[in-house]
């Protein structure tokens, strides 16, 4: 089982003992709840990659072991399982299909609506100002 750090001053003197030049550690992110259609919570992955010139403590991006425990929470030894990078791509849920695996063939009616659609969407006279630059014709 991998270790796990938890905030305060144990945590944050653990964590700087386990510490050396390149060790990689995670921490979790929840996502918002308005986006219902991405993961619940990923995991991101920080570097300690420098020291600080006025503490010698190492430091990941901005923060040292203690300020990435207040900021992020429990820091992780192990990616967490069942959780993405927050790197990495989202998932394809739809989308157009690959250019050499589909074969389809539109029929005459579905020929005229596509073009009834682009007809009507690109006409000037029927568009909206884009946030009042411009005027309307």
């Amino acid at each position: 089982m991998s270790k796990t750090w938890q905030p305060g001053k144990k945590g944050a003197r653990d964590l700087n003992a386990y510490i050396r030049k390149g060790t990689v550690v995670y921490t979790v992110r929840k996502q918002a709840d308005w986006a219902v259609w991405n993961d619940a919570a990923y995991y991101h992955e920080h570097v300690f990659d420098w020291r600080s010139p006025i503490t010698g403590h190492w430091m990941t991006g901005h923060l040292s072991a203690e300020g990435l425990l207040l900021q992020e929470g429990t820091v992780y030894e192990q990616p967490p399982r069942g959780m993405r990078n927050i790197t990495d791509s989202d998932q394809q849920v739809a989308g157009p299909l690959g250019s050499n695996d589909y074969r389809g063939y539109l029929d005459d009616a579905e020929i005229r609506g596509l073009e009834k659609h682009v007809k009507n969407g690109s006409d000037p006279t029927t568009r909206q100002p884009i946030r009042g630059r411009g005027r309307r014709l």
